[in-house]
């Protein structure tokens, strides 16, 4: 009786093939069915999110391949993307989860009332989103912000206090409710959301909690602002808290104190600034978007800053000054645009390079671009796939999870892409060393 192979031995040509036929989400699924399979078939992320006529594709770098993905609804367009899901915006000023895989569409409570804000805004949100559980914040005003969850009406928080001349720029969603608020000179806040519990007591956290350091200045609770629209409802949301992550007392921020010289004078001129979690160190990176400046340094001298140049700084709590410029990342690379800012280990995934910024301009205007940290040049990257597009249809990258540097297969050291059964396997292994 002739003997049967198993799956796991498929031939790794035959398998891309069976890959080249398959949609976004059977391609993840065929990719976690075991170790090998996920050796022969490259992983699909990072993959930039591309919308000609509400028709999106994610166009991957590691493969020559651009997944098909459910059409955007009509008079919505996208604005970012994160943990697999998009953000619409359409009429009536309103922003909209979408899951383009499952053609899922959740409309959040209006959050903005004026048009001059639209353009401006940037929204981020809880991962695994769903109509009865959700978390949403979004830049509001210059220094203000605003958040909604589930079965409840929007909050505008009181007015953060930053240096004059100062606004926020950026916010990202990290875990747990923390959402990290940055702002044109650099500064950052912390803002912690309630948690989410239907038919429980809301709490909210203890603000001294988590990996952020807050000394003197004290945690600023945020009264919330409930203005009349047209959502009704029940107001659930129970007061989020503020803090700054470098806490000088009531002293106000300074960039001559956080910044290692002469950085302290380019947050004056990077206005697009971004921030990002990369193998669990904190990033700032500017991006000069404006066109070349000259600055004179107090010391004497001068410095050029040209148009795009790109600046890496990592967060040292224990230093003075605590943010300094660096030159790698560790062997990741981190993928900013419209979309949650995204970090991944490189080592073994095809056409990624490591310690490299992959950045998306602008209102459209730019095409993708990559810095590799070690050059110090900016050059086009556009997907195989995405061959002929226009740097208009570009919208930000997309991927299913904002943390893939956290999953999947092994490669020197750094836990890149992990199948369900090799954690299984991996939980057994210590088990057994401990027993």
């Amino acid at each position: 009786m002739p003997s049967f192979r198993r799956w796991e031995d498929l031939p790794p040509d035959l398998l891309c093939r069976i890959g080249d036929t398959l949609d976004l989400k059977c391609y993840a699924r065929a990719r976690g069915a075991c170790t090998a399979w996920r050796c022969a078939l490259p992983p699909p992320f990072p993959s930039l999110l591309v919308v000609v006529d509400r028709c999106p594709s994610a166009a991957s770098l590691a493969i020559n391949c651009s997944f098909e993905l459910n059409a955007i609804p009509e008079r919505a367009r996208c604005v970012g993307s994160s943990n697999g899901w998009l953000t619409l915006f359409g009429d009536m000023l309103k922003f909209s989860l979408f899951n383009p895989i499952t053609a899922t569409e959740i409309v959040l409570p209006p959050l903005i009332y004026e048009n001059s804000w639209a353009s401006k805004s940037r929204l981020v949100f809880a991962p695994n989103p769903a109509r009865d559980d959700f978390a949403a914040v979004t830049i509001f005003d210059i220094n203000v912000l605003a958040y909604v969850t589930a079965r409840a009406r929007r909050a505008i928080l009181d007015p953060i206090r930053l240096t004059r001349g100062d606004q926020l720029v950026d916010v990202f969603y990290h875990e747990k409710g923390r959402v990290y608020c940055l702002t044109r000179y650099g500064d950052v806040h912390i803002l912690r959301l309630p948690e989410r519990s239907l038919g429980k007591p809301i709490m909210v956290k203890d603000p001294s909690s988590g990996p952020a350091r807050f000394k003197g200045r004290q945690t600023q609770k945020l009264r919330r602002r409930v203005p009349r629209c047209p959502f009704e409802g029940p107001d659930l949301n129970a007061p989020a808290t503020v803090a700054p992550l470098l806490a000088k007392g009531d002293l106000p921020f300074d960039s001559d104190t956080s910044f290692a010289p002469p950085y302290n004078r380019f947050a004056l001129v990077t206005s697009a600034k971004h921030f990002v979690f990369c193998d669990g160190n904190l990033y700032q990176i500017w991006r000069n978007k404006s066109c070349a400046v000259t600055m004179q340094l107090p010391g004497g001298g001068r410095h050029r800053v040209a148009e795009n140049k790109v600046l890496v700084l990592r967060y040292y709590p224990w230093r003075q000054p605590c943010w300094d410029v660096v030159t790698d990342l560790g062997g990741y690379s981190v993928f900013l645009g419209k979309n949650n800012a995204a970090s991944m280990y490189a080592q073994g995934v095809p056409g990624l390079k490591g310690n490299c910024v992959y950045w998306i301009g602008e209102m459209g205007r730019d095409q993708c671009m990559v810095l590799d940290m070690v050059s110090k040049r900016s050059t086009p990257c556009l997907p195989i796939a995405a061959a002929g597009v226009t740097p208009q249809s570009t919208i930000c990258w997309y991927f299913l999870s904002d943390m893939v540097n956290n999953l999947n297969n092994i490669n020197g050291g750094k836990r890149v892409y992990q199948t369900r059964a090799r954690v299984r396997a991996d939980r057994e292994n210590r088990q057994d060393m401990e027993e």
